[in-house]
């Protein structure tokens, strides 16, 4: 495939997901804020492409993989026992729908080869790790075993919630500090959220390139089409913004990032995010401007080449 030929196709699947209705309400929380924060990347962040599946070849494995995947996205949740339902709502949220005793079968697999084990209470049966997944392995080993879509799309979702609750939280900190101007603080506390999230689907592509089931090209031109979109809006933020946030709140645990939980984003991450807002509101002044130059020019570039398809 050529540069331009996986362009063109990223635009069109594009096109095709914007036709069709989001109907989870967690992804659709997502998408609601990647179309205010970069509309040019709208509809193509979420795709999903396995070689795999498509082939019908090695689709046990896969099937493993993602719902080892779906238990280390509780796991980070601090959740480490799961059911079969949890487990195929969150299949359905994130791929395409298999039948529950399918997931049922795969679990008691894991379960006979000693990667989980289960414990009953009662009726329900749940499955836990047998041993707690690695920390600080290399990205490749670690996409072999594990998909890491449900925690990425996971800690997306809860800096999404941050976003959409902007309000609230300025106007506590408001409240404590005595800023003078609220409306300011919206607007840089939406900028560093939404520029968190869209790091976090970059660290996403980049994983899921390593990953033995997916189609690679896909992931390296949208991985290089999200780089885009954080550069843009981030070239000339200082080093410590980009680096003790942005960078800090957007990889998950397993790759050097910090463990989230509600908890923490109450009392912790919307006050260190909001602190950044008001410290460097020039930087951030700048930046936006920039960004909102280069974000029409990019929409603009996206639009020339659905309209060529």
């Amino acid at each position: 495939m050529s540069e331009r030929t996986d362009l063109e196709k990223l635009l069109i699947e594009g096109a095709k997901l914007e036709r069709s209705e989001i109907k989870d309400t967690e992804l659709k929380l997502i998408d609601k804020v990647i179309q205010e924060v970069a509309p040019e990347i709208a509809y193509l962040y979420q795709i999903r492409e396995d070689e795999s599946e498509e082939l019908q070849i090695k689709t046990g494995r896969l099937h493993e993989n993602r719902i080892l995947g779906i238990l280390l996205k509780f796991y980070l949740e601090g959740k480490k026992k799961i059911t079969t339902g949890e487990v195929e709502d969150e299949y359905r949220r994130y791929f395409k729908e298999i039948a529950r005793t399918t997931i049922s079968t795969y679990l008691n697999m894991l379960k006979n080869e000693s990667t989980l084990y289960k414990e009953r209470d009662g009726r329900v049966v749940y499955y836990i790790f047998y041993e707690d997944p690695p920390l600080d392995i290399n990205p490749f080993w670690f996409t072999r075993i594990f998909c890491i879509v449900p925690a990425y799309f996971d800690r997306a979702r809860t800096f999404s919630k941050l976003y959409m609750n902007t309000k609230n939280y300025v106007k506590h900190y408001d409240n404590v500090y005595s800023h003078k101007d609220e409306d300011l603080l919206i607007r840089n506390f939406k900028f560093i959220t939404g520029l968190i999230i869209l790091n976090i689907f970059k660290n996403r592509s980049l994983k899921c390139v390593l990953c033995q089931f997916s189609k690679r090209e896909i992931y390296k031109k949208l991985g290089e089409l999200i780089s885009d979109a954080v550069k843009d809006r981030s070239d000339v933020l200082p080093e410590d913004l980009l680096e003790n946030v942005i960078e800090k709140f957007s990889e998950i645990p397993i790759f050097g990032g910090i463990k989230i939980t509600n908890e923490i984003i109450e009392n912790h991450v919307s006050k260190e995010i909001l602190q950044y807002a008001d410290t460097f509101k020039k930087d951030l002044d700048f930046q936006i401007m920039v960004s909102k130059r280069r974000q029409d020019i990019r929409l603009k570039q996206r639009l020339a080449i659905e309209k060529e398809e």
